[in-house]
């Protein structure tokens, strides 16, 4: 597309993103009308598509597959007229409206913006890991820890985060094993005495993740863990492992542009409105709370509904 410097080829609504937040958003503004344009980027569908099985989103009795969910998503925006550019924003400049939204050396205007480029887990960044997301690997144990049922399972990390997710895990697992790289952990006293304190969780000191088996068998079955002081190798044997350090909001090409949290997320207000009137954001992009399909669809939906009020009495 040519660049666009006149009020007739300004767009209503422009979403940045392609999970569960910018689809809906899509959903809700396209059926109002308002002819919305979503950059998908480059990873489109989001986290989701690492997913094997979603249990967890209404309305699928027999569950259904991250990446057909996001399939599902694009088709339904698509069905009502929402333009889907398969190009990532490099660059935005809100100082003003109507907005400009940078794809490369291609410039797009728009009154309002609904960001939703949502947030991704930290990896260990290991070749096997990668390959084993969703077979064993996860980043999320509130969305994958049903499936570990009567599993031993392996937390990577000593923060808080790393605790939550331990415990959490075992509602389901039979044993949770937390990998700590240091002698102690960096949690809080109050998550460090409630890991110390329940039976089914157990701590190995002073060890990191080497590598991550075995993807000739398309299931994790151990791990290689090397330890810090003596540099000693030793397989531990798992059924999963989950990652507890932490998530990166995609939020950097916000930076300067809006207010972002100490994390790196954007900072809104209860009704998803950003501190520049007129840019909203929805998911896990400012939710580095709950940071569930279901949750960054309901703030689309919201985030869409303000897009259109804010339309309605700023045109």
């Amino acid at each position: 597309m040519t660049n666009l410097n006149n009020k007739e080829n300004v767009y209503k609504v422009l979403i940045i993103g392609s999970g569960p937040a910018s689809y809906t958003a899509a959903l809700y503004t396209s059926r109002a009308d308002l002819s919305p344009i979503l950059f998908a980027g480059e990873e489109k569908g989001g986290q989701l598509m690492t997913t094997t099985e979603v249990e967890n989103y209404p309305g699928f009795p027999e569950g259904i597959t991250g990446p057909e969910l996001m399939v599902r998503m694009e088709k339904q925006v698509r069905r009502f007229g929402t333009e889907i550019i398969e190009k990532t924003v490099t660059e935005v400049d809100f100082s003003a409206r109507p907005f400009s939204i940078f794809a490369g050396k291609d410039k797009y205007l728009a009154d309002t913006v609904i960001i939703g480029t949502g947030s991704k887990a930290r990896y260990l960044g290991l070749e096997n890991e990668q390959k084993l997301i969703g077979r064993g690997v996860s980043g999320c144990a509130t969305c994958d820890g049903f499936f570990f049922r009567d599993k031993e399972v392996v937390v990577i990390g000593g923060g808080d985060s790393a605790c939550t997710e331990a415990l959490f895990l075992t509602r389901f697992c039979s044993k949770v094993t937390m990998i700590v790289r240091r002698d102690q952990f960096r949690a809080s006293k109050i998550m460090q005495d409630k890991v110390f304190n329940n039976d089914k969780v157990d701590v190995k000191w002073n060890v990191v993740v080497e590598d991550v088996l075995d993807p000739a068998q398309d299931r994790v079955t151990h791990l290689v863990l090397k330890n810090t002081k003596t540099g000693e190798l030793s397989d531990f044997p798992c059924q999963g492992m989950f990652l507890g350090i932490g998530h990166s909001p995609q939020t950097g090409i916000f930076k300067g542009q809006l207010d972002l949290d100490d994390q790196g997320y954007i900072i809104t207000d209860r009704f998803f409105h950003t501190n520049v009137p007129g840019i909203f954001a929805a998911g896990d992009v400012q939710d580095s709370r709950w940071r569930q399909a279901i949750t960054s669809a309901g703030s689309g939906s919201a985030a869409a509904l303000e897009a259109e009020k804010f339309l309605e009495t700023n045109s």
